[in-house]
């Protein structure tokens, strides 16, 4: 965090205001900036239920790694549509508005997925149907402060926009840092109930920010919370989003990214396995494993400190060779301790 001082000078005159302005990687903490770190950090601190959804699952529900895997893979169904979610959100205002109404709707639907697992849940379809609606109130939240990221972004130098996403990811590694001791800790005393009902509040925040975000109410027809989805004026704009969508893809700077992100997350992974076999082969604790969380979410954010520091004006392309590298070192270290 840093203090910034502006100065500016009258045209009549050589008096000076002096206006400080809180700094954090850079970037001022204005109200509109303020909401999109809070909903990131919102984002971060979610992960206190994460430990207590594997362990409900597998001690209380009595799944096994394929049925855990099946189940926690729900969470991931949100975020494949997410630009369905930015069409919405700027072509049916809600309430008149843009941004603000939809983080309030996204803070409460994710309040109620976690308060139904807290109460009400005794199933893995339920447990099922809950993890999907909470993902998908982050996912949709993610989408709005992501789409206002951009639009301060847009016409920014790469040290600005990476200054701001620099935010964006520091408050979630700080949430995650909030959330991650006391992730296992809480589902050693209390029990995974408790910890859900916990967790219910904290979407809440997401909720409260909204009033920081400014934004112009939406004067005329679209201003209620009932927009019909056939009319000519959202099928028109949704036609053009796409156009633009589809254009911005075929783009070899933007497909060829695209291709290797997909191929990248494509590949298979052992999070499922992986937990049964530190849980029940090795007889890791939920605390331990609450501390090893710590550890990488302190990483994280002092991954986020490098390149604010660092690496903002650096190519890209030696960024990812030495990620690249870096990764497959330790990688290959994590291999050979488990052997």
């Amino acid at each position: 965090m840093e203090q910034g001082t502006s100065t500016s000078t009258s045209s009549g005159g050589s008096s000076r205001k002096k206006n400080s302005r809180l700094k954090c990687f850079g970037v001022d903490l204005s109200p509109d900036n303020v909401a999109v770190a809070m909903v990131y950090f919102v984002q971060g601190v979610l992960g206190l239920a994460r430990l207590a959804v594997s362990f409900y699952l597998k001690d209380d529900l009595h799944l096994d790694p394929a049925e855990t895997a099946v189940v926690t893979g729900f969470s991931a169904l949100p975020w494949l549509v997410k630009p369905l979610y930015g069409f919405i959100s700027d072509s049916i205002p809600l309430f008149g508005y843009r941004r603000r109404s939809y983080l309030v709707l996204s803070g409460l639907l994710g309040a109620l997925s976690w308060s139904l697992m807290a109460s009400f849940v005794d199933s893995k379809y339920g447990a099922a149907c809950c993890i999907l609606l909470g993902s998908f109130s982050v996912a949709f939240s993610d989408v709005v402060v992501d789409s206002m990221v951009v639009e301060r972004a847009r016409g920014e130098s790469q040290s600005v926009s990476g200054s701001l996403q620099s935010l964006c990811w520091g408050s979630s590694a700080f949430g995650g840092i909030v959330s991650s001791y006391f992730s296992g800790s809480l589902v050693d005393a209390y029990g995974v109930r408790f910890v859900f009902g916990v967790t219910a509040l904290l979407p809440l925040i997401t909720s409260a920010v909204a009033v920081l975000v400014k934004e112009q109410r939406v004067i005329g027809q679209a201003r209620g919370p009932n927009v019909p989805l056939g009319n000519s004026s959202f099928l028109k704009s949704s036609k053009e989003n796409i156009i633009q969508l589809w254009n911005a893809v075929r783009q070899p700077n933007v497909f060829l990214p695209t291709v290797f992100i997909f191929l990248w997350q494509a590949t298979p992974q052992s999070d499922s396995a992986m937990f049964f076999f530190t849980t029940n082969k090795l007889g890791f604790t939920p605390e331990f494993l609450g501390r090893v969380k710590l550890v990488t979410s302190v990483a994280s954010l002092a991954g986020v400190g490098l390149y604010n520091g660092f690496l903002k004006n650096v190519p890209l392309r030696k960024i990812f060779l030495a990620t690249t590298v870096t990764g497959t070192v330790l990688g290959m270290t994590q291999v050979c301790v488990l052997i």
